[in-house]
C-alpha cells in the first residue's frame, strides 16, 4: 500500500498545486472537524500537516513569523532593546 493512497506526495507537488492542496485542506478543515468522522478528521490532519511541512521548507520567506508578532520584534518596536 502506497504511503500517500489520497495524494501525491508532497515533496513531488509542484508550487501551484502545493499551494493549492493545502487551501482546499484550510477551507474544509471546519467541516471535516465538525462533521467529519475519526478517521477523517485523523487522515485530514495527517495530509495538512504533510503538505504545510512541504510548505515551510520550500517557503521559508513567506512563512516566517512577521517580526512583530515575536516578542524580540515586539520589543524592538516599542523600543525596548
Amino acid at each position: 500500500m502506497s504511503a500517500h493512497p489520497h495524494g501525491i506526495e508532497p515533496a513531488a507537488l509542484a508550487d501551484d498545486d502545493l499551494r493549492r492542496e493545502l487551501k482546499h485542506l484550510h477551507d474544509t478543515r471546519h467541516d471535516t472537524l465538525l462533521g467529519g468522522s475519526e478517521d477523517a478528521l485523523e487522515h485530514h490532519t495527517r495530509r495538512m500537516l504533510e503538505l504545510e511541512g512541504e510548505f515551510l521548507t520550500r517557503f521559508p520567506q513567506e512563512s516566517a513569523p512577521d517580526p512583530r508578532r515575536t516578542r524580540a520584534g515586539s520589543r524592538r518596536e516599542a523600543g525596548q532593546d
